[in-house]
């Protein structure tokens, strides 16, 4: 329960090699502190009164005393079915329109770790906004996915871009499969199965097509998927279109996903009690709203176990974790062949767009021929892939040069920003290694003041609130980038420090020490 006094704690074990090959053992936790009982009682206050006003407004809409902003209905079209039940639409037109100004703010230059923004006003309560030609410069971007910072605009680092613009043009105007394969797609496709070390790989050109188009390609009816209850959109969605059945595990919870496995190898399908054709667990490396990193060795332990598939989305962790950025196979030492199907996108590390899957030569054929993000979607821009092997070479250190220090930077900044935010006494969620830092705000005000405070003070935040999280667990969610400098991260800590003491953020009530907390072994014993 939220109100829960104590803190919640899973512990990791992460598997470490050493030059000589012998693996070390150390324990990391990833924290879920609970707030206390006056926050959870306070956010539910906060939400009953602004539905209440909610009601109360729409009442003043139905009797002319309020002017309704909503889209109307043609008079001719009145007695036809809605496009959407209007309960559906309460949420967007009297909380969300309140507060739209924190979200969709228009951006005048490169996005990288500081950008500029467009002032706007609205004369209206947020339903249409204005420009005010006024621009804001030099603001900190702690939002977005800029992981490795390739988000650049240096032209001496994206001279082969331009280049192969000028030698193949902006667009491909055709499929793979038709006139659109061109040679720099293979080379790409050769290169990401080496980085992640994989047989064989294919790229695609959306990130979340990667999901969504090929799960359907690989289950269908009678195959049962086993999905994380966090699992990004385009993991559910892709299930569902696929025709499976889909049974929901608690997250990072290998007690939950254990008896599910037992339970599906036991009964088989419902009524007629047939084998599954296939079982597959879906999971994340690093998830995005918690911050989190799966528990990778004892959920390939388990479905070695009991004979099921694992697919497993790196959107988040390839090129954040690991010494090499090769994501959190790296990072807990697996073999990459224990993962049947890996996956991961270049819109976040790589500064680019589209997505990959990688493993084995017979699944990448078979996907060619059935996906339909590969039979029917245009292929991969020419500078955008060579942007990604651009990135993904300066990563490996292929290029010459010393980049690979990008990976490093990135580590010492998560260690550092996590480390001061919880001497601060803010709650924060996730692993010590993941660059995703969601910082809790629960109550719906104080979401709303916290956005605004910190673009006064010149900090770009990204605050999320329902339906993208549980309706008492709102956030502001920071994303730690390797071309932040040490001085960038203290300017946000001393906002953030001043700002949490104005809002009374600082909810947390544990001790910090800086010393490593050391914990029991893992509950769940690992196969051999």
């Amino acid at each position: 329960m939220l109100a829960s006094s104590n803190a919640h704690l899973s512990p990791l074990t992460i598997l470490h090699y050493d030059r000589t090959g012998a693996a070390s053992r150390q324990h990391r936790h990833e924290s879920f502190e609970q707030a206390p009982m006056y926050v959870a009682v306070m956010t539910y206050l906060g939400f009953g009164i602004v539905t209440l006003f909610g009601y109360f407004r729409d009442f003043l809409r139905a009797v002319g005393l309020e002017k309704c902003h909503l889209a109307q209905e043609r008079e001719e079209q009145k007695d036809f079915v809605p496009l959407y039940q209007d309960f559906e639409n309460f949420y967007t037109r009297n909380l969300y329109m309140r507060v739209r100004d924190n979200w969709n703010r228009p951006i005048c230059s490169l996005p990288g770790p500081v950008f500029d923004l467009m002032e706007r006003v609205s004369d209206d309560y947020n339903w249409t906004f204005r420009l005010t030609g006024r621009t804001l410069h030099d603001v900190i971007n702690v939002g977005s996915y800029n992981y490795l910072g390739f988000a650049e605009n240096n032209a001496d680092f994206l001279k082969t871009v331009a280049d192969k613009t000028r030698q193949y043009g902006v667009g491909v105007c055709s499929t793979r499969q038709e006139v659109g394969n061109l040679g720099i797609h293979e080379e790409l496709e050769q290169l990401v199965a080496n980085f992640v070390g994989a047989e064989s790989s294919m790229t695609y050109g959306m990130g979340f097509a990667t999901n969504s188009m090929n799960i359907p390609a690989l289950v269908g009816k009678g195959c049962l998927i086993l999905s994380d209850e966090l699992n990004h959109t385009s993991l559910i969605l892709g299930a569902r279109l696929s025709g499976a059945t889909i049974r929901v595990f608690k997250h990072n919870n290998m007690h939950s996903l254990e008896k599910m496995l037992r339970d599906a190898v036991c009964s088989g399908q419902p009524r007629t009690h047939r084998p599954w054709k296939k079982i597959l667990i879906m999971v994340e490396g690093i998830y995005s709203m918690e911050g989190s990193v799966v528990r990778l060795p004892e959920i390939i332990a388990l479905k070695k176990k009991y004979k099921a598939y694992l697919y497993l989305d790196e959107a988040h962790s390839i090129g954040a974790v690991g010494p090499s950025g090769r994501g959190v196979t790296e990072l807990f030492g697996v073999d990459p062949a224990d993962v049947d199907v890996m996956m991961g996108t270049f819109t976040k590390s790589f500064g680019a767009a589209g997505g990959y899957i990688a493993g084995k030569k017979e699944l990448v054929d078979y996907l060619r021929s059935h996906s339909h993000s590969a039979v029917y979607a245009t292929a991969m821009s020419p500078p955008v892939t060579e942007q990604i092997l651009r990135a993904m070479k300066c990563i490996m250190g292929k290029d010459g040069s010393t980049e690979g220090e990008r990976i490093r930077q990135l580590a010492e900044n998560t260690r550092y920003f996590r480390a001061r935010l919880k001497e601060m006494g803010f709650i924060i969620y996730g692993n010590d290694d993941s660059p995703v830092v969601p910082i809790l705000l629960y109550m719906p005000g104080k979401v709303v003041a916290f956005a605004r405070e910190m673009l006064e003070r010149k900090i770009g935040v990204v605050v999320v609130g329902f339906p993208a999280t549980p309706i008492t667990e709102a956030r502001a969610r920071f994303c730690l980038s390797a071309a932040h400098t040490r001085d960038m991260l203290n300017q946000v800590l001393h906002h953030l420090n001043e700002v949490g003491d104005t809002l009374c953020l600082k909810f947390s009530r544990q001790k910090y020490s800086p010393q490593p907390d050391l914990a029991d072994e893992t509950d769940f014993e690992l196969d051999s």
